[in-house]
């Protein structure tokens, strides 16, 4: 080989030498980003989550070896319009993936950006169940979709014997979906929500006081709310001064009240005396020695001012999620990847130059951290976190609560593949795996006005008409029913079966006793039948009220 071949070759290997560490490159920094609403329960406990976590992140030099994570975070403030324009201002600074949003509307709006610039998104909070990874491919969750919920208040309402609810949710992505999610889980078990009553999204306490006062005149008992989190307890204060939260209601919420009782250290003595017998879930967190120590370092910075609520299980999924990301990005970087952008033809375009699409770019490797996130497994605070095929969170766990005085006791477990315990899923796990219908079991429930007994769920409503029953007013046979001389009491044998099976009847049933005949002769039944055939009142009747 003459010398000029030996310097192309020489030329050839330093290029390919040095095209490699162009490729290999290590980033000194990673810019990951967040939206959320900030001032809100969820965000406040979510902030300082993330914060923590990347800083962990940071301080471990076993993970991402010597990368540093940077988070920059937009506050959304509830609304889908800032929430999108901020997710274009946070992809313009090349942010590996979004954390959030906590809102399921703003998750759906978001979702299509990440689409289409290859940016995988990962929410803590948006469990809306249409959040779909076959219509948002870059949509990762790391809460419960809320498919898991309405399944386990199906199971619910269903382990009480009860068939119909009344549902009371938000009208929203959030609220909506979520309820038909019940609705399909409640046909399975031949249950149904027979009548759906929304709240506007900024409701007030008068929308509240028609929305109860409306569902009076209706016969179900059981409710199902299903709305944003609301520290004040609007719907619950407003019931007990509607005198709703008595013995012959029922009232079951979903996890937005156990997160709302998880974020404040302390509530007082009328917040509980509102919420007496309310039944409710909670997203599951195994305990473990994590956990205890993250907990008892927030409370330190409560201590100091630094955090202005306890920690709920948002905060715990929110920290898990950063963790996922970083864990991702580790695997990324380690097999050569590189964190390249470049603009798409797709984006450029005459509208796409009006709208200013034209600035954006694609994460080019965006498919490939996607793939990595979706690989991930690692023992977090919120339990093990892996993700299932659907690329959510794969646990589908609920602890069931009630609210009885001054406390909020945990009565039990549900859990996807085992139904109702009184024992936690991870112990579960570790024994049988095969359980059956008769295994299900819950502790003792207060419901409202204080009772362990199983409340009906059901009255006929205020407004409908008492049921009308015949009695004849004969001369013979006054021992199976007569009429007691100078009062307006009936009596006999007969009343007396009757008033033992109206007991039988699972609900409240207004009646009244109508006198058929005249008590000098006995009455003519067919007479009689054609009256009923034709829904007259009896022509001889003295005002007798049944109940």
């Amino acid at each position: 080989m003459g010398h000029l071949g030996v310097l192309w070759l020489f030329i050839l290997v330093k290029w390919v030498f040095l095209s490699s560490l162009v490729c290999c490159k290590k980033p000194d920094v990673v810019n990951i980003g967040a939206i959320f609403t900030f001032n809100s329960v969820i965000g406040r406990a979510a902030k300082l989550a993330m914060e923590t976590a990347v800083d962990d992140v940071n301080a471990n030099p076993g993970i991402m070896n010597g990368t540093k994570l940077r988070l920059i975070m937009q506050d959304a403030n509830c609304s889908v319009f800032l929430g999108s324009t901020e997710a274009f201002q946070i992809i313009e600074k090349e942010v590996a993936a979004i954390i959030g949003p906590q809102s399921s509307a703003i998750a759906h709006m978001i979702s299509v950006i990440a689409n289409g610039l290859q940016v995988p998104l990962v929410s803590f909070a948006a469990t809306d169940p249409t959040l779909s990874s076959l219509q948002f491919p870059y949509f990762v969750r790391t809460t419960q979709s809320d498919s898991y919920q309405m399944a386990a208040m199906a199971d619910l309402i269903e382990f009480y014997g009860w068939k119909e609810i009344i549902a009371i949710f938000i009208d929203d992505d959030y609220g909506r979906n979520g309820i038909s999610a019940l609705g399909d889980q409640l046909v399975k078990k031949m249950a149904k929500i027979s009548h759906k009553l929304p709240l506007p999204v900024g409701f007030g306490q008068n929308d509240i006081i028609d929305l109860l006062n409306k569902s009076k005149f209706l016969s179900p008992r059981v409710y199902v709310v299903h709305v944003n989190l609301d520290p004040r307890l609007r719907i619950f204060t407003i019931a007990n001064k509607l005198q709703m939260m008595t013995s012959n209601y029922v009232w079951l919420a979903t996890d937005w009240l156990s997160t709302t009782l998880d974020s404040f250290s302390t509530m007082n003595h009328i917040s509980f005396h509102v919420l007496q017998g309310v039944v409710g879930l909670r997203q599951h967190i195994p305990e473990s020695n994590k956990k205890k120590d993250f907990v008892s370092r927030w409370r330190k910075l409560q201590q100091k001012g630094l955090a202005s609520s306890a920690v709920n299980s948002y905060g715990f999924f929110a920290y898990d999620t950063v963790w996922a990301v970083a864990h991702s990005i580790d695997k990324f970087i380690r097999d050569g990847n590189n964190f390249t952008f470049s603009f798409s033809d797709k984006l450029v375009d005459k509208k796409s130059i009006e709208m200013q699409l034209n600035t954006l770019k694609v994460f080019d490797n965006g498919d490939v951290l996607l793939k990595k996130l979706l690989q991930t497994n690692f023992s977090g605070l919120s339990g093990q976190v892996y993700f299932s095929s659907d690329q959510n969170i794969a646990s589908g766990d609920y602890d069931v609560i009630n609210i009885d005085g001054m406390a909020v006791r945990t009565v039990g477990y549900w859990s996807n593949q085992s139904g109702f315990s009184v024992l936690p899923p991870e112990v579960l796990k570790m024994g049988q795996n095969n359980f059956s219908s008769a295994e299900q079991k819950l502790q003792e429930v207060t419901w409202p006005g204080g009772n362990t007994e199983r409340p009906r769920g059901w009255e006929i409503a205020s407004n409908e008409r008492p049921l009308r029953i015949v009695v004849p007013y004969r001369v013979s046979f006054v021992e199976f029913v007569t009429k007691v001389h100078d009062s307006h009491k009936i009596q006999g044998y007969c009343i007396e079966v009757f008033t033992e099976a109206k007991k039988l009847v699972p609900y409240y049933v207004p009646y009244r006793f109508e006198l058929f005949g005249d008590g000098q002769s006995n009455p003519n039944y067919y007479q009689l039948v054609k009256m009923v055939s034709n829904d007259v009142s009896c022509s001889f009747h003295c005002p007798i009220i049944g109940n």
